[in-house]
Order: C-alpha cells, then sequence, then structure tokens
C-alpha cells in the first residue's frame, strides 16, 4: 500500500499536478510491469481512492478548491478495463453536472460501490458488504462488474 500527497493544491497547481500525475504514471506502468513479469497480475489489483476532488475553475491563486465527484483507477489483470464505469460529467461550468458554478462535478457512481465492487473481489460475501459498507442499500447495484 502507498499514498502520494499534495494534491490538495490551493495554489500554483499546474506545475505541481503535472508532476504528481507524472510520477503516479510512472509508478503504476512500473508496478504493473513488475505484477506481469512475476505472473501475478491476475492476482493484483492496484486502485486510486479519494473521497473528493478540485473544482473545474481556477482560483484566484492558481489553484483549485475542494470538490466532489472524481475519477479513480483501477488496474490488474482481473480488471475488465479499457472503459469508464459511471457517467463522465459534462465538463462545462453551470453544466448539468456542476453542483453549482465552480465545477463541482455531480458523482454518479458512489465509492461505496467502488469499494463493494473490489471487497467482492477480495472474498467479501455479498450478504457482509452492507455490514462494511453501510450506505450501500442507498444505490442501486452493489456491483459494478469492474472486476473478472
Amino acid at each position: 500500500c502507498g499514498s502520494q500527497g499534495t494534491y490538495d493544491a490551493h495554489g500554483g497547481q499546474a506545475g505541481l499536478h503535472h508532476m504528481l500525475l507524472d510520477d503516479l504514471s510512472r509508478a503504476l506502468a512500473a508496478f504493473d510491469a513488475a505484477m506481469n513479469a512475476l505472473g501475478v497480475s491476475s492476482q493484483v489489483t492496484t486502485f486510486t481512492l479519494s473521497d473528493f476532488n478540485r473544482t473545474f475553475r481556477v482560483n484566484a491563486n492558481a489553484g483549485t478548491d475542494h470538490a466532489w465527484g472524481g475519477h479513480q483507477i483501477v488496474m490488474g489483470g482481473a480488471v475488465k478495463g479499457g472503459t469508464f464505469y459511471g457517467t463522465f460529467p459534462t465538463l462545462a461550468i453551470g453544466g448539468p453536472d456542476d453542483a453549482g458554478d465552480e465545477g463541482q462535478w455531480i458523482p454518479t457512481t458512489a465509492l461505496d460501490q467502488v469499494g463493494a465492487t473490489l471487497a467482492r473481489w477480495f472474498g467479501v460475501p455479498a450478504s457482509e458488504l452492507a455490514a462494511v459498507f453501510p450506505n450501500l442499500p442507498a444505490f442501486a447495484t452493489s456491483d459494478l462488474g469492474f472486476m473478472a
């Protein structure tokens, strides 16, 4: 398990985010290559997780503020990849998917659903998912179908 901080960029975000995303991309590619070389990629799933996103609108300090819906990455040999799960937002300030006028996208998929899908792959019985994710019954589906 690893983490990479400093994404909370309320100022000077352009250069910082470029560097962070480049580092993340290289680390994920190296990890994936290592899992493939070891022949265990179907047994390892890597994912990103955050409970918030950044606004689309840049603030006065050339950064962005806390927002709502975001994107996550799930990768590994058991992942049914190559597609988006959920609905990609209309990227328009004040548009149909903006919770206000800052580019705070309204999520269409809950972290509970992503977590429950991963938990099922890890072996958590369907009957136990609501105990692990108490908000899960509020959503139409508990398994998003991205794991083989």
